[in-house]
């Protein structure tokens, strides 16, 4: 484990022994960078992103918490994203090298405190070896008032070219998206034309992502839902954080619990995710 930095943000580098590593701004607890033993950088993150502190991330695994979008009152996707974590423990086990992250109620600042009154602490675990690497996020209830929450890993995935990319696993699950109704996936591998925005409700198994010669295994526990996201040439436009051809480049499948969960006093809820090449 090194400390480095990302930016002007503080950052963890985390290293196995055969080669593979991940790096994590404190800002956020977000890793923004995935490399597997073969020296590959398997995440996206836009070179017009700001790394100041000034405003999220524009690509990594954003943490999600507790809303997701503008799905409730609080800010857009919750404050964990903007929120300064502390580092709680590293170590390595059958080769693999962690790191384990840790955000407090009483970390927030005055202004996202006032909006929040619940106590919590959550914990974000990452672990890299080889061709995988395993996030899990877990949210510990420690006051004495249930509250509801809902949470995302937003993660955002490096390809060649977003024509040529698929996604397997999602056929016949129900999804929404712009429009009215939801519907149910027909094909069997979902490809992307331009801008998509789907939130897959009840995942049944593993998702894989297939982009040129590569294939990258999703599997989830914890999180029910999975959200894919592009935002195609126009929305990619009007971002300031995102040059304008890099939607290009990018693919967001996010393991996700949509539905606000409601965490009782004391209770502790966990998600995990774990990736491989295959």
């Amino acid at each position: 484990m090194n400390k480095s930095t990302f930016g002007e943000l503080p950052a963890v580098t985390i290293r196995a022994a055969d080669g593979a590593q991940a790096t994590v701004t404190l800002y956020g607890g977000h890793l923004f960078a995935w490399q597997t033993s073969d020296g590959q950088e398997r995440l996206f993150c836009s070179r017009d992103s700001a790394l100041d502190g000034s405003r999220a991330i524009r690509g990594g695994v954003p943490v999600i918490f507790p809303q997701f979008g503008a799905r409730g009152t609080g800010m857009r996707h919750g404050f964990a994203r903007v929120a300064t974590w502390q580092l709680e423990s590293t170590g390595d086990a059958d080769g693999a090298a962690w790191a384990q992250f840790i955000l407090h109620h009483t970390d927030l600042p005055d202004a996202i405190a006032a909006t929040w009154p619940w106590a919590f602490t959550l914990r974000l675990r990452v672990a890299v070896q080889g061709q995988s690497l395993e996030l899990n996020l877990s949210v510990h209830n420690t006051g004495e008032q249930a509250f509801p929450f809902s949470a995302a890993l937003h993660s955002y995935f490096a390809i060649d070219q977003l024509s040529e990319a698929r996604i397997g696993g999602l056929q016949r699950v129900r999804y929404s998206d712009e429009t009215p109704q939801d519907a149910l996936q027909a094909e069997e591998l979902l490809q992307f034309a331009d801008k998509l925005d789907r939130i897959y409700y009840q995942l049944p198994g593993a998702l894989h992502l297939q982009s040129g010669s590569h294939t990258l295994r999703l599997e989830q526990q914890g999180f029910t839902d999975a959200v894919v996201w592009n935002p195609g040439a126009q929305d990619a436009a009007a971002l300031p954080d995102l040059a304008d051809d890099e939607y290009q480049r990018f693919i967001c499948i996010e393991p996700a619990l949509i539905q606000p969960d409601l965490l009782a006093a004391g209770a502790e809820w966990s998600g995990r995710q774990h990736l491989a090449f295959i």
